[in-house]
């Protein structure tokens, strides 16, 4: 076994604190990197206090992860030592189910294996990027351009594929009037993504203060949503919109902002139930949609694209012994936009 740092919970709700664990030998198809980088998500906040209610402790978080590649497998191909290399959400999917076989390993009909509060098929429970290294299987491992800031990556195999996925299923194209709701970790790469395949975009927003945010990360509109007058504007204006948002909300007044046969998309993940009027759906053959992530050939493109077209999330480097702070800090949408620990303070 491989001794590793990490950081970890270790009950629902108690401060994140040092913890080692050990991870397993390099196998034939395996991949070892060091750790240089790894993302703060706001999912990692709902599971190491248990909101979803699944959560298993002792948790190391993190599945935003980006390194350098120690060592390969004697069977790895795709790396090398010294590889700038990324593990996303998954480590691990059946490979032999219908989805696995097209690609879309996060919809495994069999159950994926997460990079952290999941059991592996080994039986073991997974530990995330908050530490010092990682193994994982080469077909869950990811290239990274070394044109790019690897801190400023790491939030791509999380908040980048989750907004890029629905964006390219849905043929998000020039000639279409999208909306980006919310304006977090996960909007603000909706909104890169969305005018860089030619969109125009609007940010929905309750905060006035975030218009020339908006702009300056490529949005063309900015609508203040508890605006009557704005909000007006722009009913059945919209194609599609995307939906970050994970607090409670009203889907049924934004579905009213919607065009005939528009799609609300929600990447967002509220705590509790919505309650939806199926007329706000009828009435204009509209359509309530979600998507997860990405799998892991599109999750490759993504960084392909992100890297060709410089496109990365605008981060706020932190110390690791500073990430409790950063959780309370994310509540109140005090980041612009995505928080990242530099794991050199581990």
């Amino acid at each position: 076994m491989i001794a590793t740092k990490g950081y970890a919970a270790q009950s629902a709700g108690a401060p994140l604190g040092s913890w080692n664990f050990d991870r397993r030998e390099v196998g034939e198809h395996d991949v070892l990197f060091d750790i240089l980088y790894c993302g703060v998500c706001h999912s990692d906040l709902h599971q190491v206090r248990n909101e979803w209610g699944n959560s298993i402790f002792p948790m190391v978080p993190g599945h935003e992860i980006v390194g350098r590649v120690k060592q390969v497998g004697s069977a790895v191909k795709r790396f090398k030592a010294g590889d700038l290399a990324g593990v996303g959400c998954l480590v691990d999917s059946c490979r032999t189910c219908e989805n696995c076989k097209e690609g879309l390993e996060q919809y495994c009909l069999n159950g994926n294996t997460g990079t952290y509060n999941s059991i592996g098929r080994d039986g073991a429970p997974t530990y995330g990027g908050y530490s010092n290294q990682i193994v994982t299987h080469e077909d869950f491992v990811l290239h990274v351009s070394d044109k790019l800031p690897p801190e400023a990556v790491a939030p791509l195999l999380c908040a980048g594929i989750t907004t890029y996925s629905p964006l390219r299923h849905w043929g998000i194209r020039e000639g279409h009037k999208v909306a980006i709701l919310g304006l977090g970790g996960l909007g603000h790469m909706g909104v890169k993504f969305a005018s860089s395949f030619g969109a125009e975009v609007t940010v929905l927003s309750t905060s006035p203060s975030k218009e020339e945010n908006a702009r300056q990360l490529g949005a063309h509109k900015f609508t203040v949503t508890s605006d009557p007058e704005q909000l007006k504007a722009v009913t059945g204006y919209f194609d599609f919109i995307l939906d970050t948002v994970s607090a409670e909300h009203d889907y049924s007044m934004y579905l009213s902002l919607l065009k005939t046969n528009g799609v609300h998309i929600c990447v967002g993940a509220p705590p509790t139930p919505a309650q939806i009027h199926a007329f706000k759906l009828i009435g204009g053959r509209k359509s309530l949609a979600g998507s997860l992530i990405g799998g892991i050939p599109e999750t490759q493109e993504m960084l392909d694209y992100c890297a060709e077209h410089n496109i990365v999330s605008d981060v706020e480097v932190i110390d690791i012994k500073d990430i409790d702070t950063a959780y309370e800090r994310m509540l109140k949408g005090d980041v612009r936009y995505r928080f990242v620990i530099d794991m050199a303070t581990l």
